[in-house]
């Protein structure tokens, strides 16, 4: 095997590769001229080995931990591996059955530092020590020429896959919107994103937590200014019509519902709907430079607004799942899980319990059916939710149980409220008897609602329709 030969061809091929992904895929190519080796280019591209270029397998793997075999191995530490029998290499990583050795190259930079591996593995006997030498030649090399053309890079479909899994991964709806403006910079290569969100009401401007850059920070200033009805128009005109984008074309007006934009500076847009038309949004994505964006670019950003859309409504629709776990379905009130988590908090001194029956509902049910005691529940929580104040909770515990939990200064603050709440009653033609306790230092949660109970019961004893405040 003239090895001279395989590195000559492989150093004449390199400069006639434009690409990254030319230049492995000529390296790979010239290689297996030479060798029926299982040959593959891994390259470091955002924290993985990323398979630029592969022969001789019926698959590889695309994308791989750096720390990950023998290849994770040769590159973090640098230096080359000889591996004549794979079975006795834990680090192996088989992508193929009858592989019997391997030999890893670091491809490195001028500077010396990794870029990469390159990657050969044989099913029958080879020289191993002339095809290292031979492989550290090629690699440096083909280090040399990577860098030349820019370095390890990562395509635009690569990036959208990548901030896919971002989207996806996020828990709220800030960390979910802050991703997708992110991506949609990283991917369309321009420099400002901004997204409008529907649902209930009208459209608004999505604030994540994202730095945003001066361009954004004059679109999003400008489109404020303009108000809803702007926002509408653009929404509905990108719903109506489709993704659209500017051709880099200077001198030509534009359309009354994108004037905003142009008075903040914006000489290139991409607009692409987000959602369902109605509920839905729109995801600007913007440049001060005259940029010629291409369908590609649109249909990369309509593949992301897809994305983005669709982890919005999986948020939402947990968010509303939660909400009901958590509430009542009659009055909406937070109920018996909520109302313990609240009470396990309360600051002793500070805190007052309220325990508030209806009286006289069992009547009610009894002589005028349940669906007359459900609106009766549902009028009452709403005139005592009115009389509460400001960080006031109310929780529905039982059938007409209610609490309270209100932050008070003093037992008499707490009474006041409570009478309030009596008040409330009345006016909508029912009456209430209230029970109101105050945590003492080292009571349990539970103790201090007995004691409001306590208080609620001789309320009841004494003819209903009051307030009572537990014994300090």
């Amino acid at each position: 095997m003239d090895h001279q030969r395989i590195v000559r061809g492989v150093t004449a091929r390199l400069p006639l590769a434009s690409t990254v992904a030319e230049v492995c895929q000529t390296t790979v190519d010239a290689l297996a001229r030479f060798t029926p080796a299982t040959i593959a280019v891994l390259l470091h591209v955002n924290g993985r080995l990323r398979c630029v270029a592969a022969t001789g397998s019926w698959q590889v793997f695309a994308t791989v931990a750096p720390d990950a075999g023998i290849v994770g191995r040769v590159h973090t530490a640098g230096r080359s591996a000889v591996v004549p029998d794979v079975t006795a290499d834990p680090d192996h990583i088989p992508v193929r059955p009858d592989v019997i050795a391997e030999v890893c190259v670091p491809v490195l930079d001028p500077a010396g530092r990794p870029v990469g591996v390159l990657d050969l593995q044989w099913t029958d006997p080879a020289d191993l020590t002339s095809w290292r030498a031979t492989a550290e030649r090629v690699a440096a090399r083909l280090g040399a020429r990577i860098v030349a053309l820019g370095g390890p890079t990562e395509g635009r479909g690569e990036k959208l896959l990548r901030h896919a899994a971002a989207m996806a991964a996020a828990s709220s709806e800030r960390e979910l919107l802050s991703a997708a403006i992110r991506a949609a910079r990283d991917v369309s290569a321009l420099a400002a994103a901004v997204l409008v969100v529907g649902g209930r009401g009208d459209p608004r401007l999505a604030t994540p937590p994202v730095a945003p850059g001066e361009l954004e920070t004059r679109i999003r200033a400008e489109l404020t200014e303009a108000g809803p009805q702007a926002l509408r128009r653009i929404v509905e005109r990108v719903h109506r019509y489709g993704a659209g984008y500017t051709l880099g074309e200077s001198g030509h007006p534009p359309t009354v519902e994108h004037e905003p934009l142009v008075r903040a500076g914006v000489r290139t847009l991409v607009a692409v709907p987000v959602g369902p038309a109605g509920d839905g949004g729109v995801l600007l994505v913007a440049d001060e430079r005259l940029r010629r964006p291409d369908p590609a670019t649109v249909n990369l950003m309509e593949l992301l607004a897809g994305q983005a859309w669709s982890c919005l409504d999986r948020l939402r629709t947990l968010d509303r799942l939660r909400e009901q776990a958590s509430s009542d379905p009659l009055t909406g009130l937070r109920h018996t899980g909520p109302f313990g988590q609240r009470i396990a908090h309360a600051t002793p001194g500070r805190t007052a319990l309220l325990a508030i029956d209806v009286d006289g509902f069992k009547r009610v049910n009894d002589t005028y059916g349940h669906q007359a005691g459900d609106r009766v529940l549902i009028g009452l929580a709403r005139a005592l939710e009115g009389a509460l104040r400001q960080g006031d909770e109310l929780y529905r515990i039982g059938g007409d149980e209610f609490v309270a939990v209100i932050e008070v200064s003093r037992p008499d603050e707490a009474v006041r409220v409570a009478e309030r709440l009596a008040e409330a009653a009345r006016r909508i033609g029912r009456t209430i008897s209230v029970g109101v306790a105050l945590p003492r230092p080292g009571e349990s949660p539970e103790l201090t609602l007995r004691r409001a109970d306590q208080a609620l019961y001789a309320v009841k004893r004494q003819g209903r329709d009051g307030v009572r405040l537990s014994a300090a």
